[in-house]
């Protein structure tokens, strides 16, 4: 978010940032120059990448951007830390930055969005996977001591979502990202259970713009298996209308409940964490049961979208998943959900043995 001089709206008006330019298709990494002439007058960009990225993309849009005269710094990261946001940050101040664009997955793009957060520049997403739905929020994971935390920051000014990148990924990657927007089901109804219990703020448009991401890959799951142009794009329209679903809230909520909680216990307790989506995906089957809602249609879905459904297919040990469900409720414990005031182990390990996701 660009910094406002005249400060915080009043009370009682909302303030729903959502991005200007959104470009998708196949060649639309073209599209960079064109879209920053759109937005306005930018001199100096930070792109931030990763090795692997910078050869898919980041070096393409490095060259487009110094063919439109504009000095680029180039920051490459390899964890998404506290520190390396801090070098990013260091950059912006040093080159006189004016505007940010991340390239790639998860970590580049959330340092990307944080520093230009914390320095009051827009930042430009530039996906090369469609694995989460980060890519459109306004939250940033930084691994700060080992951890993954989710920050404050803002959505970005511009999305181009090239689908010629995207469809070169690993399927994997692709699935992931259907299994973090599936999991807005259970996220809904554990921000449903806030509402009526805790009286937390709540949004009927954000939580059904959410739900219509997750029932639109649920309607095109067969579709999204033969990872075609058009699958592709399906799939990123769903994962930024749920991007724009928390920009709407103006929190995480529509799109992050027990799921995600178990996923975050995971990726502290586990030595080789899945992907996010996969993770999410797998809790959201548990926490669906939990929640007494239909988590065997939510699974019969992913299996056809081929989401990993038990712990094994994950390769994470039976004792670490038991832990994280039974741990998650330590995760952002402020937030109501279905898991209360956390399970036992013993309640954690029937559960997860009741939906499949472990063996007896």
């Amino acid at each position: 978010m660009i910094a406002d001089p005249a400060g915080p709206p009043p009370p009682g008006i909302e303030v729903i940032q959502l991005p200007y330019i959104m470009y998708r298709g196949f060649g639309a990494l073209d599209m960079t120059t064109r879209s920053l002439d759109e937005l306005g007058v930018f001199s100096n960009a930070l792109v931030v990448c990763d090795p692997t990225t910078y050869t898919i993309a980041g070096k393409k849009v490095e060259t487009l951007l110094m063919a439109r005269g504009m000095s680029v710094a180039v920051l490459r990261i390899t964890e998404g830390s506290g520190k390396e946001l801090e070098e990013a940050r260091q950059l912006i101040r040093d080159h006189g930055v004016d505007i940010a664009l991340g390239v790639g997955g998860g970590r580049p793009i959330d340092i990307a969005k944080k520093s230009s957060f914390d320095e009051g520049i827009p930042f430009v997403s530039i996906p090369t996977v469609a694995s989460h739905d980060g890519i459109g929020s306004a939250r940033a994971s930084i691994r700060i001591d080992g951890t993954s935390t989710s920050l404050k920051a803002h959505p970005p000014v511009i999305i181009i979502a090239d689908t010629a990148i995207l469809m070169g990924a690993p399927y994997r990657h692709l699935a992931a990202g259907c299994g973090d927007v599936i999991s807005n089901i259970t996220a809904v109804r554990d921000w449903e259970l806030g509402r009526d219990e805790k009286g937390e703020d709540w949004s009927d448009y954000a939580a059904e713009l959410s739900l219509l991401a997750a029932r639109l890959l649920m309607r095109h799951a067969g579709d999204i298996r033969e990872k075609t142009e058009q699958s592709t794009r399906i799939v990123i329209n769903a994962l930024i209308t749920s991007s724009l679903a928390m920009a709407v809230a103006g929190s995480s909520r529509p799109a992050s409940g027990a799921e995600h909680q178990f996923s975050h216990a995971l990726d502290r307790i586990g030595n080789n964490p899945a992907l996010h989506g996969e993770q999410c995906a797998l809790g959201s089957i548990v926490c669906a049961y939990l929640q007494g809602g239909d988590w065997e249609g939510i699974r019969d879905v992913m299996t056809t979208i081929g989401i990993p459904t038990t712990a094994e297919q994950l390769g994470i040990p039976r004792d670490t998943v038991i832990g994280a469900l039974a741990g998650a409720r330590d995760i952002r414990p402020e937030r109501h959900t279905i898991l209360g005031d956390g399970l036992t182990w013993e309640q954690a390990e029937e559960a997860l043995v009741r939906v499949g996701i472990i063996l007896p």
